[in-house]
């Protein structure tokens, strides 16, 4: 499968992003948190259900990046990018709607994601209308 040059740099942005957040959360996640305003503490519980999706992020974001060069992992990390990056605004924008507004470092985070969204809505357009990639 052969992919343009939008789709790469796409599949390039969203991986970038993921791993680094990923990364963050599942290595450093009282920094990461912290940014944001939450203090989370020292419980080995909360670490270990942070840190479990932080590495699950991570290695969605490293199949994004092989996708880029590996023409057999393309469609999985246009999928795996589609995943992450429409289910992560829409989950903030439930949350929003059922718990109210947080803190401007979250909202900063729902406008970079929402971003990173249409950008891989209008590069994978024929991936979501059921045309191949």
């Amino acid at each position: 499968m052969t992919l343009t040059k939008l789709k790469k740099i796409t599949l390039w942005i969203s991986g970038l992003t993921a791993v680094g957040i990923g990364g963050m959360i599942t290595f450093a996640p009282h920094s990461f948190y912290a940014s944001y305003g939450i203090a989370i503490g020292e419980d080995p519980s909360l670490l270990s259900e942070l840190r479990a999706p932080g590495a699950g992020l991570t290695t969605l974001g490293i199949m994004m990046l092989l996708g880029i060069w590996r023409s057999a992992l393309a469609q999985l990390a246009v999928a795996a990018t589609l995943i992450v990056f429409l289910a992560f605004p829409a989950g903030r924008l439930i949350s929003l709607a059922l718990d109210g507004m947080p803190s401007m470092g979250i909202v900063g985070a729902l406008v970079l994601e929402i971003a990173i969204a249409a950008l891989c809505v209008f590069a994978f357009r024929k991936r979501l209308s059921g045309s191949p990639i």
